[in-house]
């Protein structure tokens, strides 16, 4: 017998935003992290395949984004993302900043 608490749940199982913040906290150790489902935004618009889980937001903050421009550290997120972005997320919006930073 497993304990479902203890034990991870297949990708397939686990919501796009607890995937998402998965793969991030891996990827990146953030100080600070947030995600949001924004698809009921989005019903009914092109990339909505009715699952709810197609248009996302993240807000994450890390120091391995000290040094970078904006364009290098969304190519950071992207890059840890990408199986997702390739399969189940039609729209992401980022917003990266290194601590301390506004």
């Amino acid at each position: 017998m497993t304990d479902s608490a203890t034990t991870p749940r297949p990708a397939h199982d686990q919501s796009v935003v607890d995937l998402i913040a998965e793969r991030l906290t891996d990827a990146l150790s953030p100080t600070a992290l947030t995600v949001e489902n924004e698809s009921h935004e989005h019903a009914g618009h092109m990339g909505d395949d009715g699952t709810g889980e197609t248009h996302f937001a993240v807000e994450v903050e890390s120091t391995a984004f000290a040094g970078l421009n904006r364009v290098a550290r969304q190519r950071l997120v992207n890059r840890a993302l990408a199986d997702l972005l390739a399969t189940r997320i039609h729209a992401l919006r980022i917003r990266a900043r290194a601590p301390g930073e506004a």
